[in-house]
């Protein structure tokens, strides 16, 4: 059934009751409407005080086989995810994976190594020596590693999620990062870029040091870009960085399309995000036309995604219109391809946050 009260309260100074320095509280409460519910209620037919006349499920997959029947059941209330499809008409579609095939080993092979390795643990003489002794240090570095080949890509993921880096950048699609960025500040790399974490303008006054790991003959494009700094278009970017052809994980050997911007973001418009993208190249891209004198005055661009077949999710063109007028948007797709990463970039107090903080990379790539 249905309950509606309101409580009023109202505060009444002294003054008004002719009597100095004293205050009382007046209060009224309006009571209830009972009104009757639309149609069935859930569990209305149910006897409290006769439980155990109730059916048993006896076994968990009875329950999920009742309990999916249940939830595919229409109800003529309005459920929470109603609310938010009538409100998002695309929340919940499905999207495309447009990331790098992800290699993973065998799991047997994955249960035997961890075996050995915990069998090899227990027979170290040294390592339960050091941990009786309370002088054991945990090598923060292996557990870096070990994070970043197992459960690291799918969190990052979810923080691209989390800060709407897929939805803003990449509409209706997706990616499992796959190479991770090491992005820092400063000539000691003191202000390093994680996920989440903010940067000063001050901070991120000039380009970082980025580095990651890449096979050998492998070409590669990094771009900084900003969806929440543009003023008038909420669709377009301005460009912060963009260099292409970069030869394996060398950025410093590559060639800066765009000279480093750095943030900039208008008094009063809060956090933004600022997120590094590394694309994966085909092969030797001629980026002449592209190619801006410094400094960079024209760093509009919008991202574009088109399928190739309706109804099929494969990405024939997917890529980005560099520097480009946004009018020019409907122009052809560039041949570059294969977004690569999404990682973060700096987010500062008054730049930004770095929401994403993929920022480490991630990787994506359309398929042929």
């Amino acid at each position: 059934m249905a309950l509606r009260m309101v409580c009023t309260s109202a505060l009444r100074a002294g003054t008004d009751l002719a009597v100095r320095n004293v205050r009382t509280f007046r209060k009224s409460a309006l009571a209830c409407r009972w009104a009757p519910p639309l149609g069935p209620m859930p569990n209305e037919d149910v006897q409290s005080e006769n439980l155990d006349s109730l059916e048993k499920y006896r076994s968990y997959t009875r329950y999920l086989k009742k309990a999916e029947e249940e939830k595919n059941t229409s109800v003529w209330w309005k459920t929470y995810r109603k609310y938010v499809e009538d409100r998002d008409p695309e929340h919940g579609a499905e999207r495309v994976n447009i990331g790098l095939p992800r290699y993973r080993a065998s799991r047997t092979a994955e249960v035997r190594e961890r075996r050995r390795i915990v069998k090899d643990n227990k027979n170290n003489v040294d390592l339960e020596q050091a941990t009786r002794l309370r002088t054991f240090k945990i090598p923060l570095d292996q557990v870096q590693d070990g994070w970043e080949k197992t459960t690291g890509p799918f969190q990052i993921r979810r923080l691209a999620d989390h800060y709407g880096v897929f939805k803003d950048l990449f509409p209706k699609a997706y990616f499992l990062p796959q190479v991770l960025l090491g992005i820092s500040y400063g000539q000691e790399h003191s202000n390093r870029v994680y996920y989440g974490n903010r940067l000063t303008p001050t901070e991120a006054s000039v380009a970082p040091h980025v580095s990651f790991e890449a096979e050998e003959g492998s070409l590669w494009t990094l771009l900084l870009t900003c969806p929440d700094e543009h003023l008038i278009d909420n669709e377009a970017e301005y460009v912060h960085w963009l260099v292409g052809n970069i030869p394996g994980g060398q950025v410093q050997l590559g060639q800066e399309l765009c000279d480093y911007l750095a943030p900039f973001p208008a008094k009063g418009t809060g956090f933004q995000r600022y997120v590094y993208v590394l694309f994966k190249q085909e092969g030797l891209v001629d980026f002449q036309e592209d190619a801006r004198q410094s400094p960079c005055f024209l760093r509009v661009t919008k991202w574009f995604a088109t399928e190739e077949n309706e109804g099929e999710h494969n990405f024939r063109y997917f890529g980005q219109l560099f520097l480009g007028d946004p009018e020019a948007f409907p122009g052809q797709p560039r041949d570059i391809v294969s977004p690569a990463c999404p990682g973060s970039s700096p987010g500062s107090p008054t730049s930004g946050t770095c929401p994403e903080h993929l920022t480490r990379e991630a990787s994506g790539r359309h398929p042929n």
